[in-house]
Parts: C-alpha cells; sequence; structure tokens
C-alpha cells in the first residue's frame, strides 16, 4: 500500500462523511491526502477541508489546486443545502493525527488523545508520543495516576482524535520542516531543530496594506506564540513560519441553494 493510500483512522459522520467521500478521490488525484472535514457556522457556514502531501507538506499552491478541483465535484453532487464558504487549509502546527504513519512521523512531540473505548478505565490522554505498534498508538503517559504504566497502548481503531500540542518544541520542528519545504528540500525527520539564535521567531504585527512584508527578526524561537503565527501567515503567506502554522485557501460558493438543491432561479 502506498503512502497515499494509507487509511485513515478517524471518520466523519453525517454530510461531513458525505463531503470525504466525494473529495478524498479528488485530492488523491493530485497526489494529496484528506486529513479532516468539518462543518461549522463560521460566516454563516463554512466547508472545511484539510488536506495534506503524504511527507505531511501542503502550500498555498496546493490550496489553490485543491480548491480549484473539489469546487466543480461539490457543485455535481451538491452534499449542503444552503450557500458556503469553502475552505481548504493545512493541517497546521497544533495538527490531528489521523492515520498511523502520524504517530511515527510527529514522535517526540505531546499528544492529547481522547478515546471512543476507555483504555486501562480512561478516555483521555496526554503523552509524548512514541511511535505506532501492531495497530496501536503508543505514548509515555505524562499524567500518570498511582499504580498505571507509564506507557500506555491505545488501539487506533478506538481513538476518537487525537492531536498535537503546541509547544516550544513542536514550533521549532514545524519551522524548520517549512523552511526545507521553501527550499524544495524532503523535510529530514531525524535532523535537530535550531535552537537560540539560529531558530526563527515571529514577524512583526501585519499592517495594512497589500504589498506591505514585515522583517523578520531574529531570536528564541520560543518567542513565537499562537498569536504570532498566525500575524506570520497574515504578512508573508509563503514565509517559513507561515508553511510551519499552516496554509488556507477560501472562497465563497457563488449561489445559494434552496434544499431541493437547485440554484434559484435569476
Amino acid at each position: 500500500m502506498s503512502e497515499l493510500d494509507e487509511p485513515r483512522l478517524i471518520h466523519e459522520t453525517g454530510v461531513a462523511a458525505r463531503v470525504g467521500t466525494i473529495v478524498a478521490p479528488v485530492l488523491g488525484d493530485l497526489g494529496f491526502r484528506l486529513v479532516r472535514v468539518k462543518i461549522s457556522a463560521q460566516n454563516g457556514c463554512t466547508l472545511q477541508i484539510m488536506a495534506e502531501r503524504p511527507d505531511g507538506t501542503f502550500s498555498v499552491e496546493d490550496c489553490e489546486a485543491a480548491s480549484r478541483a473539489i469546487s466543480p465535484a461539490l457543485d455535481v453532487d451538491d452534499p449542503l443545502d444552503r450557500a458556503y464558504h469553502l475552505e481548504i487549509s493545512s493541517p497546521g502546527i497544533d495538527r490531528p493525527l489521523v492515520r498511523a504513519s502520524d504517530f511515527d512521523r510527529w514522535a517526540g512531540h505531546i499528544v492529547k488523545i481522547d478515546m471512543q473505548v476507555p483504555a486501562d478505565g480512561r478516555k483521555r490522554f496526554r503523552g509524548v508520543v512514541v511511535g505506532s505498534d501492531d495497530g496501536h498508538a503508543v505514548i509515555e503517559k505524562t499524567e500518570i495516576k498511582e499504580g498505571e504504566e507509564p506507557r500506555a497502548r491505545l488501539r487506533l481503531a478506538d481513538i476518537a482524535e487525537a492531536r498535537l500540542v503546541l509547544t516550544d518544541e513542536l514550533i521549532r520542528e514545524s519551522l524548520r520542516r517549512g523552511k526545507a519545504e521553501l527550499r524544495g528540500e524532503t523535510p529530514d525527520e531525524d535532523a535537530e531543530a535550531p535552537e537560540g539564535e539560529d531558530a526563527e521567531a515571529a514577524p512583526a504585527p501585519a499592517r495594512r496594506g497589500p504589498a506591505h512584508q514585515a522583517a523578520k527578526p531574529k531570536g528564541p524561537a520560543r518567542q513565537m506564540s499562537s498569536k504570532a503565527i498566525q500575524k506570520a501567515k497574515a504578512n508573508n503567506p509563503k514565509s517559513a513560519a507561515a508553511k510551519a502554522a499552516g496554509v488556507k485557501y477560501s472562497k465563497a460558493n457563488p449561489k445559494p441553494r434552496p434544499s431541493n438543491g437547485r440554484p434559484p432561479k435569476e
């Protein structure tokens, strides 16, 4: 089985599941993998489709290509009965882990896991990712109750949600991978992330004006908070900081659709 065909562990329900069935093969034809589908009330109704390449990267250009391919497919099948905003995005830094390979790729970072079925008498876990093994996610727990083993083996099929926790180390690693992508390199997952003066901090706050790009001061990576990451994306969507934080491309569905799925008459 190729990396592109690796199945997801977590699946949506209802309309989101129908959208996933429509867009997954479209993304696959482009060399992308579906990460998650989410429908929210943001801006009236927003359909968010999270995707990535098998190596975990996803650029602004990838977002645009995915949007161009997905929009016609959604227009044909018409899974939503209302006007909506289509948003294509990358997983971002504190990303969900939805495949077994995600646990291997992000080994060494902290994850929060909610289980559908209790394991060792509990449904919530937090710990450092060790990897995947024989259908299980293996973590070293950071919260250990008396009498518990420090290492947990959680059945992948029983996981409801798994998401990385935003930490300084995760930000540095994501910045390093973002820089490697900008240089056209394949991220080396075993390489050490830069620290101190060699680590990139957040760009200066965004200012109004389409052509403005703020200078990027140097400093410890821990200066980059989640708010600073959003500013980095606003300043320069192709910067290493923006690549690390995640990218998205959105467009409005041009015509409201009544419940029968047909566009209104002009």
